[in-house]
């Protein structure tokens, strides 16, 4: 990660925690007093919430900060195994009077197979132990996201009992929304109302509604048909369901040939011009050698590879030429009666209805009331995070904790998202990066910048060294080309150089001074020569 992305990270990251901790800080001490049930995972769970000890149930549950936070959840720590943890409440909730359920998940690692939805319990039968939590512990409803395969919802399942069978069938939403397969908090809202109305929320925003007496909202419905299929009633034996039987009085024509073959050869055809007879297909790769550890009475005799007849690629064909075959004109295959109209057709046969014996009218779902809240799933992934479970009577208690718990969480999340996305792509960047030096050696390398070609390669290296000053080193160079180019085109007339007697001591002078300026020259040439080497060890 380069450095201004870490920096703008950062700066996001103190800003959101330093909002999310005075959000929570400040969170009303009423709404906890409101709820019904809530639990934060930020103690430890153990003691509170029992892990099962049947044998399927070999996943380990952590307690566990959430990533990027100091909050704590409880953690599915392990890939591909069945996890079952269950907390018993203090005391049943009615559900009948309009209920709130809520959770939060976090798919950390993504979720690709698996369940990350909650049970809530119905209460159990005399004698049960919370350790003895599975799959067949009898729920109430069943709510979350679950997701592999074609499957990709939020569950809503009601299980509800028939009062005239005495059975309980589940129930389950028609349209549920899909599930947000990111890596971000998100929260689950179920609102049941007074009224029949089901509303989901994810993150807050409604992603669905339905009525719980509605035929068209749950499958199957609540309320069950009043009539049924007669289970006893049998078709009759001479009940005839053809619509369109074989006319038993056709009769197949004389010149019906139905061994006739369906293609025929084609004696029209012609062999194309070019064709090469005497050349097979393929060849024996006149490049492959026998291997120096073969042994021909072990591995038998050794034949070489065969490879497309190089002869073969420019001519329509090689090898033996046979004429192609064409479909036969007077194929007609097995012949067969026309189909008439069955005069005993009665039509396709189903059972009589009757009065349905198990048919009930509802005015609201008897909701079993909730004794107990678990977590059975199986999962392919690990990271799955929980967090935050409510029960509350009212929606207003809901919306405060989804304000206070999971927003702050949410938006910390989110604006990291938004900065990484924001920041180019590291090998994209070092793609540029590449291209920006590349330019700036060939600069290096134009003539009437030898005298300052040292300079500009210093520039140059130290730009490579830091490569977030890949900008300024451009800059630089563009500056002493443009200062150096403007020099040559507006730099003025020389002055005349005044011509004057020379003594011998001027002589000697000026011929020292020669001698300086060939050395200095002399210096010159071998650093510019010695800067392309410098490149030349940047280039490998």
């Amino acid at each position: 990660m380069g450095e201004s992305k870490r920096i703008v990270l950062a700066l996001y990251l103190f800003f959101f925690v330093a909002y999310s901790s005075f959000q929570l800080l400040s969170a009303s001490s009423n709404d906890a007093q409101d709820a019904i049930f809530y639990e934060s995972f930020d103690e430890d769970y153990e003691g509170r919430w029992i892990v099962s000890d049947k044998d399927d149930y070999k996943g380990v549950w952590k307690h566990a900060k959430s990533e990027g936070h100091d909050d704590y959840g409880l953690l599915v720590s392990e890939q591909a195994r069945k996890y079952a943890i269950v907390k018993e409440l203090d005391k049943p909730v009615n559900l009948k009077d309009g209920t709130v359920l809520q959770f939060e998940t976090r798919l950390q690692n993504g979720l690709e197979c698996g369940g990350a939805y909650l049970k809530y319990l119905r209460p159990q039968e005399a004698g049960w132990k919370p350790k003895e939590f599975d799959n067949e512990a009898p729920y109430s409803i069943m709510f979350g996201p679950d997701k592999c395969g074609a499957t990709n919802k939020v569950h809503f399942i009601l299980k509800h009992k028939n009062p005239k069978s005495g059975e309980y069938v589940e129930h389950h939403l028609k349209s549920p929304p899909s599930v947000p397969l990111d890596k971000l908090s998100h929260v689950y809202t179920a609102i049941l109302k007074p009224d029949n109305e089901l509303q989901i929320l994810i993150d807050g925003e409604e992603k669905s509604k339905a009525n719980f007496l509605s035929s068209d909202d749950f499958e199957p419905p609540l309320i069950p048909s009043k009539t049924i299929l007669d289970p006893d009633d049998k078709k009759p034996e001479d009940w005839d369901e053809r619509a369109k039987i074989p006319d038993p009085d056709a009769v197949k024509p004389e010149d019906w040939d139905e061994d006739a073959p369906i293609e025929i050869v084609d004696e029209e055809a012609e062999k194309p011009v070019g064709w090469l007879d005497d050349e097979p297909e393929e060849i024996d790769d006149p490049d492959a050698t026998k291997p120096e550890d073969w042994d021909d009475e072990e591995d038998g005799e050794w034949e070489a590879p065969k490879i497309d007849n190089p002869k073969c690629e420019a001519a329509p064909g090689c090898g033996e030429w046979k004429r192609p075959t064409k479909r036969n004109p007077a194929y007609k295959g097995k012949w067969s009666a026309p189909l008439i109209d069955n005069p005993a057709y009665k039509g396709i046969w189903k059972p009589q209805e009757i009065p349905n014996p198990n048919y009930f009218e509802l005015q609201k779902p008897d909701f079993e009331p909730i004794a107990a809240i678990g977590i059975e799933i199986w999962t392919m992934q690990d990271g799955i995070l929980f967090d935050n479970v409510l029960i509350a009577s009212d929606d207003k208690v809901a919306a405060s904790y989804r304000e206070t718990t999971w927003k702050p969480k949410f938006t910390i999340e989110k604006e990291k998202q938004k900065a990484e996305e924001s920041v180019p792509d590291s090998d994209a960047t070092a793609g540029f990066q590449k291209k920006v030096f590349d330019l700036l050696y060939k600069i290096a390398d134009i003539p009437f910048l030898n005298d300052h070609k040292v300079k500009i390669y210093d520039i140059i290296e130290k730009g490579e060294k830091q490569p977030n000053l890949t900008i300024g080193a451009l800059v630089a160079v563009v500056v002493v080309f443009l200062t150096i180019f403007f020099r040559i085109i507006f730099g003025g007339k020389k002055k005349p150089a005044r011509v004057e007697k020379k003594n011998t001591a001027q002589a000697e002078t000026s011929s020292s001074q020669a001698g300086e300026e060939n050395e200095e020259n002399k210096e010159k040439e071998e650093t510019s020569a010695a800067a392309p080497r410098r490149r030349t060890r940047r280039e490998t």
